[in-house]
């Protein structure tokens, strides 16, 4: 934090603007109880909040050093040792894995909390947006810091890495990209099949011999693959924009090619062996894709 002058002059920080947050903190004290309670009730919104705040003491641990933190916001006096202390705070966000995207969102109710109070105390227009100006700064350096120890851990974890294993995950990370773009090439060529086996199967019910009731199954299976395919597409656009790979919509369209063979089969009486296999194989696919359900919703949880 040696270049916390240099952060301030970016930031064009001024004295004035210290002094008017240091004018603010009395007020900003009186509100400091009321801000916590907003906050946790904020923050519980998360989701994942309990997983590092797991009991009460350290939730009032945690409550003691937020009010601190919030009134020291307007202490005055934004020299090295209270940089420190912020980059400090930043290390043990990264130390528990608190997700940076927390910290962000956690921001943007101080923001909302504190310029809603300055709102409420509007008096001269000029002093007011001299307080909007100061405050707005600060939270932003703030945020900066707290998140600067994000991107040195990062930075710090990439230059550990000897000049092979740099070459080899560079690597790694081109030859994924280029298997995902096969990939979605191969889902959209996969969709298009499902499409002419759908029309196919259209064309047999109408101009051939196979029967109403088993021509109106194999297309109701038929439409069933093509839904999965195009669920599956789906998934791998979420993937691609970096939002995770459902596993289970592999699942799904496995399963709905083996229930398109049980509506074809469960007309003919000589298939019964293999209907059961298949079943079982559905089942034990029913089953896995109910497990990744589960897990997905308890990461969610």
């Amino acid at each position: 934090m040696q270049h916390y002058q240099s952060l301030k002059e970016h930031y064009k920080f001024t004295e004035e603007e210290a002094q008017i947050l240091k004018a603010l903190q009395p007020r900003m004290e009186k509100l400091a109880d009321k801000f916590i309670d907003e906050f946790y009730d904020y923050i519980w919104g998360f989701g994942k909040t309990a997983q590092f705040l797991k009991n009460k003491e350290i939730i009032a641990y945690h409550r003691t050093k937020i009010k601190a933190w919030f009134i020291n916001l307007f202490c005055g006096q934004y020299d090295l040792p209270y940089f420190m202390y912020l980059y400090k705070i930043g290390e043990v966000h990264v130390k528990i894995g608190l997700p940076t995207h927390y910290v962000n969102s956690a921001f943007t109710f101080v923001r909302t909390f504190v310029l809603k109070s300055i709102e409420e105390n509007f008096g001269n227009k000029e002093q007011h947006v001299k307080e909007i100006q100061a405050v707005e700064k600060i939270i932003d350096m703030n945020l900066d810091v707290l998140t600067s120890s994000y991107r040195e851990e990062e930075l710090s974890k990439f230059l550990s890495l000897s000049k092979i294993e740099k070459s080899i995950l560079t690597g790694l990370k081109k030859f994924n990209s280029y298997i995902n773009y096969f990939l979605a090439g191969a889902l959209a060529l996969v969709a298009f099949f499902a499409v002419v086996l759908f029309g196919y199967d259209i064309y047999l019910l109408f101009f051939s011999d196979i029967g109403i009731e088993k021509g109106i199954l194999t297309v109701l299976g038929s439409l069933l693959v093509l839904w999965a395919a195009i669920e599956l597409i789906h998934e791998e656009i979420n993937h691609l924009q970096g939002k995770g790979f459902a596993i289970g919509a592999f699942i799904m369209l496995a399963m709905a090619a083996l229930i398109r063979k049980v509506l074809i089969y469960s007309l003919s009486a000589e298939k019964g062996e293999e209907l059961l296999i298949i079943a079982a194989v559905i089942v034990g696919l029913a089953i896995a894709y109910w497990l990744v359900g589960a897990k997905k919703r308890t990461t969610i949880d």
